[in-house]
């Protein structure tokens, strides 16, 4: 399965609003997992088993709570079993079709 997530605390750090500090400690969290996963502007993904990958979710949250009393977590999921490769699949995949329109 395939899991994009962001996760931030509900309020900023400083006066700018920023929340890098929280961001950075929630990838530390998948980084360190040993997962596939890719991280971009706005969302983290990360492919494994439902437990695995549900595992590095809680902790990256947990990783976020500590910069602050309110966590807001958005997620999506693709859930296809027997499948695995398709955090750069789907992307190789999409190359392909846009490759083959010229």
């Amino acid at each position: 399965m395939l899991v994009a997530f962001s996760v931030a605390p509900m309020l900023g750090q400083d006066d700018t609003g920023s929340v890098h500090n929280a961001v950075a400690a929630a990838v530390k969290v998948v980084r360190e997992s040993g997962l596939p996963h890719s991280t971009d502007a706005m969302f983290t993904t990360v492919e494994g088993e439902w437990d695995e990958v549900f595992a590095v979710v809680k902790a990256a949250t947990e990783a976020v709570q500590a910069f602050g009393p309110r966590v807001s977590l958005v997620l999506k999921a693709d859930i296809r079993p027997g499948h695995t490769g398709e955090i750069t699949g789907k992307v190789e995949r999409l190359e392909k079709a846009l490759d083959d329109l010229g």
